[in-house]
C-alpha cells in the first residue's frame, strides 16, 4: 500500500457536508455530515449500498446537482480553495480542469454523433487554450496512453464502434486531458466484465503514479476497494458509519453494517471440492456476524435432461460482414441443476438465452425443451412453451412497465394463458411476492417505489407466476449491491430447491457463479472452450480464457493485491467474418468425467493469457 506524506495539506478537502434535496414537505437531507480528506497520490474509496449517498457526495463535490432543488451546506476545499464559494464561471473551468470525473455508464457520458477525437479535443481546446490542430494531435497521445489499440484509425471512430471497456478507456483519457490534481471515479468498473474490470483498475493506478493524482474512487464492490483504495468512507443511507485505512477496515471492521458488508463478500476459493451449490453467508443484521451457507442437495446425473441444445447457430449480417454471435453451441439441462454461462460482453452468452427463448431465430441447430423442439414451433405452440420457460432480465427496471403496478404485472401472464380468473390471479400475486420476501401489500405500488434488489425479486416473482420449469437468468444479480446480491442469489437457490426448478445462469461473476452453480460453461467469441462440474472448473481450469477469467477476479483483501500487471490494450478479438467464411470444427478433450476443454490454438493468438 502508497504511503502518503500526511505533513502536506491534502488536495481535497470535505468538511461537514451535508446535502439536501427539496420535496412536497420542505427540505430533505440525503447526505449528513460528511468528513474526509484525499492527499496527492492517495485513493480514498467511498463505499456503500445504492442509496447510501456516495454518487451524491461526488456530484455535490463537482457542484452538478441542479440547483433550483438542491441544498449544499459545508466546505469542499480544493487545495485550500472553497468549491461552494466560487462562482458558476469558476466552477466550470475546475471541471474537466483541476478535477476530472468518470462516469458509471459511458455510452451515455459520450456523445454518439461526434467522434471520439472530437470529444477528447474539445477540452483541451476549452482548458487548455490549444488550437483544433494540437488538440487533436493531444487526443491521439492520450487515447495511445490509455492503451486504446490502433488510436490513430479509432480517433475518427464513433462511440458505438468502441467496447464498453474501450469507452470506458476513453473516458479516463478524457478525465485525464487536462492533467487534474483530482480524479473522481464514480463507479468505473461496474458495468464492466472482470477481465476489463481489471485493466482499467491498473491503469488508473498506473496513471495517477505517473502525475501523484489524487483519486477519490466512489464503489459498492468491496473487492475492488481492496485492490485499489489507500483509505476507505463507508456509507449507510446518507451517514458516514466508518473510516480508516483500508487494511484495518478489512481487518476489524468496527461498524455493524461495514460487518455485514463484508461477510456478504461472495469469495473465490471458498468451495473446496464441494459439488452441489453452497448458499452465501447468511448475516445477521443486529450484530454483523455470518454463518457460511449450508450446501443445497446434489443433482441426480440419472434424471433426463429438461433442455438439450444442439449445435445452435446464431448470426447477424451486416453490410460489411456476418457476425458469428453463437457458433456450434452444444450443452444440456437437468431439472434441478444450474448450469452457468460465463464469459465478457460479446462472448454470445446472452444470445444463447434469448436464442433457447426463441426471442431470437438461430440460424440451424436444434433446442430441445421437454421433448419438443423449440427451433420448429409455430406461433400458438411457442406461446404454450413459455408456460416451461422463463427468462429473468439483467435490468429489472426495463423489463417492468412503469405504469402498470407490480400486482397487475406478476398477475399478466397468469391472466393471458387463462390459467386462473381475477380473483384467483390476485391471491397467487400475493403468494409468489411472499416467496420472494416482499409484502403481499406491495402490489398496488409501482416499478419505482422499489429498490433495485426489491425489482429484481418482482421479475423472479413474475417469471415463477407460470410455474415453470426451465429459467434462463440474464445476469439476473450483477447490477445489484452485494448484500442484496447474496439475498437474491440465495433466493434463487431456495425456489429452485422448493420446486425443482433448472436454471441457465448468465454471467461475468466469477465468485457468485462457483457458488450457484452445478456446471460451467466457458464461453470465448461464440464457442464454448471448457465446459464441465463447478468444482472440477474451479479447481482445475485447463482452457487459458477459462484462467484469466478465474485470474482476473479481484481479491477482497487488502494483503493480497495482484501486482501483476494485467494485459492491457487488448481487446477481445471481434466475431465479425466475411461472408463466405466457413468456421472450423473444434475438438474437444475430456480432461475428467463431464469435464470437456477444446483444442485451439490460443497461445499463438494475440489473445494468448498473461
Amino acid at each position: 500500500m502508497a504511503e502518503h506524506n500526511r505533513s502536506t495539506n491534502p488536495v481535497l478537502s470535505v468538511e461537514q457536508l451535508t446535502t439536501s434535496f427539496k420535496s412536497a414537505g420542505g427540505w430533505r437531507a440525503v447526505i449528513r455530515d460528511i468528513n474526509f480528506h484525499v492527499h496527492a497520490g492517495e485513493t480514498v474509496a467511498i463505499v456503500g449500498e445504492s442509496g447510501s449517498g456516495k454518487s451524491v457526495t461526488a456530484l455535490s463535490t463537482m457542484r452538478l446537482l441542479p440547483k433550483d432543488n438542491s441544498r449544499i451546506e459545508g466546505r469542499i476545499l480544493l487545495e485550500g480553495r472553497d468549491l461552494l464559494q466560487v462562482s458558476e464561471a469558476e466552477m466550470r473551468s475546475v471541471r474537466g480542469g483541476s478535477i476530472g470525473m468518470i462516469f458509471q455508464e459511458p455510452m451515455t457520458s459520450l456523445n454518439p454523433v461526434f467522434t471520439i477525437g472530437n470529444q477528447l479535443a474539445e477540452a483541451l481546446v476549452l482548458h487548455q487554450k490549444l488550437s483544433w490542430k494540437q488538440a487533436e494531435a493531444e487526443a491521439l497521445r492520450l487515447m495511445d496512453r490509455v492503451r486504446i489499440p490502433a488510436a490513430k484509425t479509432r480517433l475518427h471512430e464513433y462511440p458505438h464502434k468502441f467496447s464498453g471497456g474501450m469507452r470506458q478507456r476513453v473516458m479516463i483519457a478524457m478525465a485525464l486531458a487536462c492533467r487534474p490534481k483530482l480524479l473522481i471515479a464514480d463507479e468505473p468498473t461496474t458495468a464492466l466484465d472482470v477481465t476489463i474490470q481489471a485493466e482499467i483498475l491498473h491503469l488508473i493506478r498506473e496513471l495517477q503514479e505517473e502525475e501523484n493524482m489524487a483519486v477519490l474512487f466512489i464503489t459498492h464492490d468491496m473487492g475492488v476497494v481492496a485492490e485499489v483504495a489507500d483509505r476507505t468512507v463507508v456509507m449507510l443511507r446518507g451517514d458516514m458509519v466508518e473510516t480508516g485505512a483500508t487494511r484495518d477496515i478489512f481487518a476489524s471492521p468496527k461498524a455493524v453494517y461495514t460487518k455485514s458488508l463484508l461477510a456478504s463478500i461472495p469469495r473465490l476459493g471458498t468451495m473446496g471440492d464441494t459439488i452441489a451449490p453452497k448458499r452465501f453467508p447468511e448475516v445477521n443484521p443486529q450484530t454483523g456476524e455470518a454463518k457460511d451457507g449450508r450446501v443445497t442437495k446434489p443433482v441426480p446425473s440419472t434424471r433426463n435432461p429438461i433442455l438439450q441444445a444442439s449445435n445452435i447457430v446464431v448470426r447477424f449480417d451486416l453490410p460489411n460482414g456476418r457476425i458469428h454471435a453463437v457458433e456450434d453451441v452444444s450443452f444440456d439441462l437437468r431439472p434441478g441443476e444450474t448450469l452457468a454461462l460465463v464469459g465478457e460482453s460479446g462472448c454470445g452468452k446472452s444470445t444463447t438465452g434469448r436464442a433457447i427463448m426463441r426471442l431470437l431465430e438461430p440460424a440451424s441447430g436444434s433446442i430441445i425443451i421437454e421433448d419438443k423442439d423449440v427451433t420448429k414451433l409455430g406461433a400458438s405452440s411457442l406461446r404454450a412453451m413459455r408456460r416451461s420457460a422463463q427468462i429473468i432480465f439483467q435490468d429489472p427496471f426495463a423489463s417492468l412497465n412503469p405504469r402498470i403496478r407490480i400486482g397487475a404485472a406478476i398477475a399478466e401472464p397468469i391472466l393471458s394463458h387463462g390459467l386462473m380468473n381475477k380473483k384467483q390471479a390476485k391471491e397467487r400475486v400475493a403468494e409468489l411476492l411472499e416467496q420472494v420476501g416482499l409484502a403481499a401489500s406491495m402490489a398496488e405500488r409501482f416499478p419505482h417505489e422499489f429498490s433495485g434488489g426489491q425489482r429484481q425479486r418482482i421479475s423472479i416473482a413474475r417469471a415463477l407466476a407460470l410455474q415453470p420449469k426451465l429459467i434462463v437468468a440474464d445476469e439476473a444479480v450483477s447490477a445489484l449491491d452485494v448484500s442484496v446480491k447474496a439475498q437474491v442469489a440465495n433466493l434463487l437457490m431456495d425456489l429452485q430447491e422448493k420446486h425443482d426448478l433448472a436454471y441457465l445462469f448468465i454471467s461475468h461473476d466469477m465468485a457468485v457463479v462457483e457458488r450457484i452453480s452445478h456446471r460451467v460453461a466457458v464461453m470465448y467469441l461464440g464457442e464454448i472452450v471448457e465446459i464441465g462440474p463447478r468444482e472440477s472448473i474451479f479447481n482445475n481450469p485447463q482452457h487459458p480464457y477459462t484462467r484469466r477469467l478465474i485470474d482476473a477476479v479481484p481479491i477482497p483483501d487488502p494483503a493480497a493485491r495482484k501486482l501483476k500487471r494485467p494485459d492491457l490494450g487488448k481487446e477481445i478479438k471481434s466475431p465479425l467474418r466475411s461472408y463466405d467464411y466457413v468456421p472450423p470444427k473444434k475438438a474437444y478433450r475430456e480432461v475428467s468425467p463431464g469435464h470437456l476443454v477444446q483444442l485451439s490454438d490460443w497461445n499463438n493468438t494475440e489473445n494468448a493469457a498473461a
